[in-house]
This record gives C-alpha cells, structure tokens and sequence, in this order.
C-alpha cells in the first residue's frame, strides 16, 4: 500500500524546486530498492512541467539516476548535431492527450540545441515520467514501452501505454470536528446530511483531478451556511494497485459558527442609504447563509443603480481575534470550539452613471428591420426613469416609465405611458395607455400586478375606424426552473395571466380574460434536446366589439405557429386577420447539437385562433432549422412549411424568448 501523505524516499529527492509531478520521478529514480510494489497517490494534481528553451544536457546512465528527468541542464550553445524526430503515442485518446500536452519528449521537438545523445536520455525516462502522468487518471499498474525508431529519413519515438484497469474508490473516511450547536435555539447538525454531500463516491474512479474537486466542494458546500470558516485540517488516499482501490480519508473543521450583524454600506454618493436597505432582508441574528448574501447582491444589481456590487459577510473582525490569540499563545495551535462569530453585512457599490443612451438595429422576421433607441436617466424627482423609442416595419412604440426605489416588503412599484402602432394582415391598431405596475419575487418566482387605462383605435382595410377604452386590471406569475436562463436545456417555464375589466368605468365592455403558456426542455441522449411548447387563451365578454384587440389572440409567426405569417391565425374580417377570443397553439420540437454550439432541428407546430372552440381547426406548420449558442444567447434560423396555405417561410430569431 502507498498513501499521499509524503514517501520516505523524498528526503534523499535534491533539494531544488520541482513541480509535483517532477518530484515523484526524481523519488523513483533515486530510491528503486526502497519503493514497493505500490504507486503513490498525490495529494495534488500534477502539474506539467514549465517550458524552458534550454535541451537537455547529455549524461551517462549513472548521471541520469542521480537527477529528476524532467529539468535538464541547460546547455551553452547549440550543437552541431541537433536532431529533429517525431513522437507517435499508442494509448486510449484522454492519455494520449494528456501525455501529448505534458511529455518532456514532446515539449522539446524541434529544439535546435536537441542532439541525439540527449534525445536517447529522454526517452529512457520517459517511462517513468509516463506512468506518473497517467497516475492522475486513475491507473497505477499500467505497461508503458518507449522506443526509438531510426530506420527511416527521421527518427520516430515511439510510445505505448496499456494503463491496465483503472483504480477506484474503495472506502471514504469522513472525519467531521467541530459542528457543535452552541446556541439552545440553533438546528442540530445532521452529519449523515453533510457526508451525503461528498462528491466522489466509492466505486468512483480515482482521479487525481476529482480527489482534489471532491475536497475543495465539500469545505466551500460547508462553508455556503452557518461555518463560513470551515477548513480541511488534513486528506490522505491509500492506493493498493493489486486490488485497484484507494482508501480515502479528510478531516473537516467547521470552526465556529456564525450569525448576521448589521448592515455596513460602502460607495453611496448620489443615493439615499434607503436604496440598499430596503432591500436587505437580513436580519442581525440570522445564521450565516451564503445565499442570503447571493440574493441581497442579486436584488441591487437588478435595481440598475450600480455599475457593481459586492455583497459579503466582514470577517476582518472575527480573523483579527484570531491574530491576536495567536500572538497571546505563541504558535498556532488547535483550538476548542468557539462562541459564535457575529458578522456585519458588507456592502460594497459603484453608482452607474446617471444618464445612459443605448442605440441599437435589428431584424426579425416577424416585424421587419428594427431601429431602437433607449434613455435611461437614474434620478429624474428621485427616481429612475426608463425612455424606449422602437421603429419597425410594422411595428413602432414609444413608451417611458417611472421606478420607485424597491420597498422593504420587497415590492418593485412603477407607472408610465406609452404609444404603441401595429399593421399586421390587414388590421392597424393604435393603442395609447397610461398605466402602473407592481412586480415583486425573484427571477425563478415572478409576480406582477398590473393596471391600465387605454384607448384603442382599430383600422381595417377601408372599413371606417372604431375606437374602444378600457380599464383592465392583470396579475401574472411566472415560474421558471431552467439550468440557464440564458441557454437553457433542461428544465421548464410557466406563465399564467388573469385579468380583466371588470367595473364600467372608462371601459366600453367588461370582459374576463385568462393564459397560459409553458415551454419545456428535455435532454435526448448525450447531444439532443426536445423542447415542447404550448399555450392556451380565452376571453370572455358580452359583445367582443368593446374589447381591445391587444387582448383578444392571434397565431403564427416566429415563436407560435411556424410556416404562417406573423399572427396570420385568427378571425377573417374583410381580406385582414383580426384577434379572435379563444387561442390553442402546441409545438414539439428536437434539437441535435452536431458540433455544439452549432446544431440542426426538426420541429411540428400545430394551433389557431377563433372566436369559437369548433373554429379552433388546427393549423399545421413543419419544418428543419439551424441552431447557434452564440455568447449572446441562442440564435435559430427555419425553414417552414405551412400546410394549410401551402407555403415554405423563413424564421429567424435571437435569444431564448417568453
């Protein structure tokens, strides 16, 4: 058996400085007749040895026992036989890649101050240099061979590597100190909890890459709530390559626990405290959470107030006690438990520059060629205003809307006014509104409230304008529960909405309205995911005609019905397409990622719109596309053919929409 803890032949190594992996071969080389028939698991990944110019020097075979392979000598000029030779690697493709970016044998090919001499010294020991190497993956009984080949016009070295059966793990000791609940009040510490959290279980392949992942995860998961100090006192693995199995051991201190102070807010110039506090939902008291922090951090970003933010627990406090018990002690030694660390909340912020102008060009398929332009001024009467100007096609708005600082109940409250003009499929309506919104919850638990007052004007084709006003009322949730909310592909998203206008004040037609709309994301196989899609409207009213159109549901387009024009669906009037007061749209969809981020897509898209459930007569659209996952979120391109008007159209999108 051998264990990472230091072998007794280091001491004979030479003292100079020598990566991990260097160390382990001068080990061997020195000390043949001390080591056993075992191998030695580092306690830490090796490390390729850094690149000099200088080659190897010469030695005899003696000379080459006496030193660490790895750091030759550098020689004063350059030879006038250097040699130039390839390397050809026989072994599985990870080793081959790993030996390939680390060999010594490698690293100095085409070297002008390499001779032959030097070259045959290399590949003597590069077997040994091979087995450390192919150690960190786990395989410590491998058959390694390296061979010159001089036989033809340029010699060849050449290497094979049987790694034989890899190493796994056969036992994990767990050894938890500390963890005491010193206050009465305080939840007790469910060991079997915190073992479960380690990452590299028995029967797992013993590498060296995930032994030190396993340890760094397990402290930092600690570390996330209640023992923001917890340490690694101390790890082993014991490898025994007869049996192929490494006996794992780490001893884990959780140091003291730790509970909130109070809140220190640092970079304030232009904003009142309140900006920051009224977001802060930890209480002095609270047992120490990361995620509370994460959240806080989260909450100030979003307000857009700051350029950056930093929000963390202030130990200089707790670590200056430290010191000075140290200094009383003389030496570091291991102390009892704690009484727990009380830490303040700090919070640190860059304030964004007051005015803000972005200006921006686009192209959707669905509304044409697009030029924006948006304002944002932070302090207008104290509070943050938001200015858009969109022009499309056949699309153009122009809204700006007024935020008030977050409250202390978490609620994000704002009003504004907007003008918003859409020509689609015969029908051009003219909205103009006023409105006020409260939203509040987090990014994966969504909430709004929403009321407005609007007027409406509907043209349709030459028939003469109508006009309708309306008071509606709207709450909304949205649940996501993705692994991206850039790029998902796993997971799904919910939106429901219900509203309506319910009293006859300033609104020509009362009416009920409900939606909902989900997308869902499923990993097929290592490279495929299938997404599927669906949605449901209704509204309900005595007379339709008194209803805005915005309410009212039309299908087709980009994200709805693909094969059909943009809100092609819906009720007939005239040669236009108007909302009709029912909606049910369903789309499957599956995604190869050939060459991530690059992928291709087969997809079935089926729906409608009407004013009636038997008018409901679904729509089919199909077709192929081309995915992208570029930095700014997923870009699809689609060929589609929609069957009921017998066409193929192109879709085309940027970013994960919903």
């Amino acid at each position: 058996m051998f264990s990472a803890r230091p072998d007794p032949c280091t001491a004979l190594a030479p003292a100079r400085p020598r990566i991990l992996a260097q160390i382990v071969l001068g080990v061997n080389a020195l000390c043949p007749l001390l080591v056993a028939p075992v191998a030695v698991a580092q306690d830490q990944p090796v490390a390729p040895a850094p690149q000099t110019q200088a080659a190897p020097a010469a030695a005899t075979d003696t000379q080459a026992a006496d030193a660490p392979v790895a750091a030759p000598a550098p020689a004063p000029e350059a030879p006038a036989s250097a040699i130039d030779y390839d390397v050809r690697i026989d072994a599985p493709r990870d080793l081959r890649e790993l030996l390939e970016n680390n060999l010594d044998l490698m690293r100095w090919r085409g070297n002008a101050r390499l001779d032959l001499e030097q070259l045959l010294r290399l590949v003597r020991t590069a077997p040994d240099q091979i087995k450390t190497l192919v150690a960190t993956e786990g395989y410590y009984s491998p058959k390694v061979s390296a061979d010159l080949d001089r036989s033809g016009n340029k010699p060849v070295v050449l290497i094979d590597v049987a790694p034989g059966d890899p190493v796994t793990v056969g036992d994990v000791d767990l050894e938890l100190r500390g963890f005491v609940p010193f206050d009465k009040g305080s939840a007790p510490i469910d060991a079997a909890a915190l073992r479960n959290r380690w990452l590299l279980p028995v029967g797992a392949r013993f590498r060296t890459a995930d032994w030190e992942a396993a340890k760094r995860g397990f402290v930092r998961q600690i570390a996330q709530s209640r023992f923001p100090r917890a340490q690694l006192l101390d790890s082993s693995a014991t490898v025994d390559p007869d049996t192929h199995r490494a006996l794992l051991k780490i001893v884990v201190d959780s140091g003291p626990d730790a509970h909130f102070a109070g809140l220190k807010i640092e970079g304030l110039q232009r904003y009142p405290a309140s900006v920051v506090t009224n977001l802060n939902t930890i209480r002095p008291g609270d047992e120490y959470n990361e995620a509370a922090l994460q959240a806080l951090q989260g909450r100030l970003q979003d307000t857009g107030y700051f350029s950056s933010v930093e929000v963390s627990a202030d130990m200089s406090g707790v670590i200056a006690a430290q010191v000075q018990d140290l200094k009383q002690d003389g030496a570091a030694q291991a102390q009892p438990a704690q009484p727990p660390a009380n830490l303040p909340v700090l919070v640190r912020v860059t304030e964004n520059k007051r005015r803000n102008v972005a200006l921006g060009v686009g192209f959707s398929t669905n509304t044409g060629a697009r030029a924006q332009a948006e304002y944002d001024d932070l302090n207008v009467f104290g509070k943050r205003m938001k200015s858009n100007v969109l022009y499309e096609q056949k699309h153009q708005a122009a809204k700006a809307d007024f935020y008030l600082p977050t409250t202390t109940g978490g609620f994000n409250n704002s009003f504004g006014a907007g003008y918003d003009r859409l020509d689609a499929n015969g029908q051009t309506t003219r909205t103009t509104s006023i409105h006020a919104k409260r939203a509040w919850g987090s990014p994966l638990l969504e909430k709004t409230l929403t009321l407005e007052a609007l007027t409406e004007q509907v043209t349709i084709d030459d028939l003469p304008s109508s006009r309708v006003k309306s008071v509606p009322l709207t709450f909304a949730i949205t649940k996501r529960h993705l692994d991206s909310l850039v790029q998902p592909s796993r997971g799904y998203i919910v939106n429901a909405q219900v509203g309506g206008a319910f009293l006859p004040v300033l609104t020509d037609e009362k009416f009920v309205r409900v939606y909902t709309r989900a997308l869902g994301y499923k990993p097929i196989g290592d490279a495929g995911t299938l997404i599927v899609r669906g949605e449901f409207g209704a509204v309900g009213s005595k007379d339709k005609n008194g209803v805005p159109s915005t309410f009212l549901f039309r299908a087709g387009g980009d994200q709805s019905v693909r094969g059909y024009g943009y809100q092609q669906l819906g009720v007939p009037v005239g040669s236009a397409i108007t909302g009709g007061r029912y909606l049910l749209t369903g789309s499957a969809e599956y995604d190869y990622w050939f060459k991530p981020p690059w992928g291709a897509a087969v997809f079935y898209d089926v729906g409608n719109a009407g004013d009636n459930f038997h008018d409901l007569k679904p729509k089919v659209g199909y077709g192929v596309g081309a995915r992208w996952r570029s930095p700014v979120g997923p870009i699809n391109v689609d060929v589609a053919y929609g069957k009921a008007v017998h066409k193929v159209r192109l879709h085309f999108s940027l970013g994960f929409t919903f």
